[in-house]
């Protein structure tokens, strides 16, 4: 079986995860790594960039080609509507879906004027709506590198990262969570999507024992917030699920109004979930903030 990923650290770790749980039900997989767009394109925002699936269209490709049988995402990457031909084989067991801060303890202890490092449009907006005193500093590369950028204090004082690609990669250490209910991350965030052929029988059967119905069920109310909402990944829409209810989220992108809503999931139709947050959202006045 052949793995697709990304080439970062976080993107192989992944897929080596993949691959050797894979290898504990005896099906041996290799790891192919594929450049995407929005790997090559990092002089810019993502937000700035136009289209979508900066970090999943070439892998998608790939695996229409037949050139690999499992494209492995980050899910918060993943659009909402997949391309024909594809679906979603397995939902493994999410990781920790909350935003970290590197050097804080907390986005309320910062100083006024703190340099704040991310490329997230949704994370700029939360940070400007709690705190229009500091300054938001674009942020692109890999984990490390951003860390790195963080610690030797090279254009910014601190930065926000999901704390699951940093205990991931053995950074943990490096970030404090921070209570998603100030900086609410993104929908299907810690979680990884394992996409496949539609038609491809054998390696749906495979990827049963990764499947992990409760962080599936969680996913899927948040996407179908972000589809009803008809957000991108780049969006400023967060969703957070947490004691049997849906949160959802849309902030101005300037952090001047926010709008949270939440409804409980039916573990038999979580999707309902999100689209009744989207109804609750766009009721609000979320779909005049979304256009701006």
């Amino acid at each position: 079986m052949k793995l697709g990923t990304r080439g970062s650290a976080l993107a192989r770790w992944q897929a080596e995860w993949v691959r050797d749980r894979l290898a504990t039900q005896g099906v041996r997989a290799e790891i192919v790594v594929i450049k995407t767009r929005g790997d090559a394109e990092v002089d810019r925002p993502l937000h700035e960039l136009e289209g979508k699936g900066f970090f999943t269209k070439e892998i998608e490709d790939a695996l229409l080609d037949g050139r690999i049988d499992v494209a492995v995402h980050s899910l918060k990457d993943l659009p909402t509507g997949l391309p024909p031909g594809l679906t979603l084989g397995a939902v493994p067991v999410r990781h920790d879906p909350r935003e970290a801060l590197v050097n804080g303890r907390s986005l309320a202890d910062l100083p006024p004027g703190t340099r704040v490092g991310t490329s997230s449009l949704r994370r700029i907006a939360q940070v400007r709506y709690l705190r229009p005193d500091l300054e938001v500093v674009p942020l692109r590369g890999n984990v490390p590198t951003r860390v790195r950028k963080v610690e030797n204090h090279d254009g910014l004082d601190a930065a926000l990262l999901a704390i699951a690609g940093l205990e991931r990669l053995g950074l943990g250490g490096k970030g404090a969570v921070i209570d998603p209910l100030d900086v609410m991350p993104a929908p299907g965030q810690g979680a990884l999507g394992l996409e496949i052929r539609a038609n491809d029988a054998a390696t749906r059967k495979s990827l049963v024992p990764l499947h992990d119905a409760a962080s599936a069920d969680a996913v899927a109310a948040e996407r179908a917030l972000l589809a009803a909402l008809g957000g991108g990944c780049q969006a400023p829409v967060a969703a957070l699920v947490a004691g049997g209810r849906l949160y959802g989220r849309v902030t101005d992108r300037d952090g001047a109004a926010q709008l949270t809503a939440s409804a409980d999931i039916d573990r038999a139709a979580p999707q309902q979930a999100g689209e009744t947050v989207a109804r609750l959202l766009l009721a609000e006045g979320a779909g005049t903030l979304l256009a701006r």
